[in-house]
Formats: C-alpha cells, structure tokens, sequence
C-alpha cells in the first residue's frame, strides 16, 4: 500500500507563512494559526510544502489504509484559504448557511478571505472538526 505523501516536516511552518507575499494572504494565515492553536492546544507543523497542520491522529480505514494526518490544517493558496475540516460538512450546515461566503468540496472549505465571514461560526466549526477527529481517532 502507497505511503502518504503528505507528512509531517522539519520546515518552519512560521517562516513559511512569513514568507507570504500578499499582506492579506500573511494576515488570514496568522489569524488561522491563532484560531486553530487555540482550538488544538498545539503549535503549528508543516505538513509537505504547503500545509499548515496542528496535532495528529493516525486513521485506519475499513479497506486498511492507515496514516496520520493532522487534527485540523490549512493552506494558504492564491485562490482561497482551504480548512481541512473533519467530520463531513452534512452536520455543519446549519452553521455553514450563516459562515458567509465560502465553497466546500470533500473536506474542504473554501474562503477567499476572513474578514468576509463570520469569525465566531468560524471558530465553532473549526472546534467541531477537531472534537470530530479526537473522538474518530482517540489517541
């Protein structure tokens, strides 16, 4: 069975937000890392090139692929920050209708920027996705 390719780094995750060019972009990254380090009680890894994780737990699935991924990340892209959220979004949607702007596809969510969105239902739905991922894959 393949390895993932996505794995825990040596590399600053600090300096490679600081290396953002848009001020913008640097600004939304510094506050995902306060919000999720508030969340996780852990301090920011990079996970590969272009993820920011926080903690980890090692999943299993029924077909016996097994790794560790992070509790809860994010990646700062051109396009949009994408949140990796655990649990589904299926019982986030009465949360996500009030989010404000965003997108979500698989895990993701989508949001171009923060200041467009609701930071307490942000908050909320990053906490749920990392109680999702403690109770899914206990330690």
């Amino acid at each position: 069975m393949p390895e993932n390719k996505t794995r825990p780094t040596k590399l600053s995750a600090t300096a490679f937000i600081d290396a953002i060019e848009d001020d913008a972009r640097r600004a939304d990254a510094k506050a995902l890392v306060k919000l999720m380090r508030d969340a996780t009680g852990e301090r920011p890894t990079l996970w590969g090139p272009s993820i920011v994780g926080f903690g980890s737990c090692h999943y299993r699935y029924d077909t016996g692929r097994e790794g560790d991924m992070p509790l809860v990340s994010f990646s700062p892209r051109k396009g949009a920050n994408v949140l990796y959220i655990n649990g589904g979004f299926k019982k986030l949607s009465a949360q996500l209708a009030k989010l404000g702007p965003h997108k979500t596809g698989g895990v993701c969510l989508y949001i171009k920027r923060l200041s467009d969105v609701d930071r307490t239902i942000l908050t909320n739905l990053v906490a749920a996705s990392v109680a999702s991922a403690r109770e899914k894959y206990p330690r």
